[in-house]
């Protein structure tokens, strides 16, 4: 059962999570002019294109929350987000590494993205699942709900428009790669 809902700013909240997972947002925000989606051109319909900009956009009161929810130290919960929390982190650095390091007008197959074709949502959600449990709070983790919710409505659209842009290259990708997290399936050597 989760505890009671703590509120109270302090130097030990969850915020020390949240400003290192903002300091890869620079990057991220630099990366994905040249490589990620943009959904105004995507034909997404007026609520999607809300709702999904929405469960994006939670991060940002899940930060604003996080200066005011204190860690459990010394609990079970902590001891069990905080390694969920960190995998999150270190999955997210990682993702931007391999956005960073393919080659412009190709598709990023390599690192991580060869295990999902999304790491970057599966990353985030993990992170925002780890805090909270680390903080024990269940208000919080509507914010990683909210985001996987988002991700699941949006990544159709976005595998469409990856699919008009690089063609079937993108298609022999989707058809070895997991759209979430998995083994990808071999490739025949011929």
């Amino acid at each position: 059962m989760w505890p009671t809902i703590d509120f109270e700013l302090g130097v030990w909240n969850a915020w020390i999570f949240m400003l290192l997972s903002l300091l890869t947002w620079p990057l991220f925000f630099r990366l994905a002019k040249v490589r990620a989606p943009h959904p105004s051109r995507i034909g997404l319909s007026k609520p999607k294109m809300i709702f999904c900009i929405f469960s994006k956009l939670i991060f940002l009161p899940a930060v604003a929350y996080s200066f005011f929810l204190p860690l459990k130290f010394g609990t079970i919960w902590f001891y069990v987000g905080l390694p969920i929390t960190l995998v999150g982190l270190v999955a997210s650095v990682t993702v931007l590494v391999n956005w960073a390091s393919t080659t412009p007008g190709k598709p990023v197959t390599r690192g991580l993205y060869r295990y999902s074709r999304h790491p970057m949502y599966v990353a985030n959600s993990l992170f925002l699942l780890g805090v909270s449990i680390a903080s024990a709070s269940w208000v919080f983790l509507l914010f990683p709900i909210i985001m996987t919710v988002g991700a699941v409505v949006f990544i159709g659209l976005e595998e469409q428009q990856c699919l008009e842009h690089y063609g079937n290259v993108y298609r022999e990708y989707m058809n070895r790669t997991p759209k979430w997290i998995g083994i990808p399936k071999s490739q025949s050597l011929s």
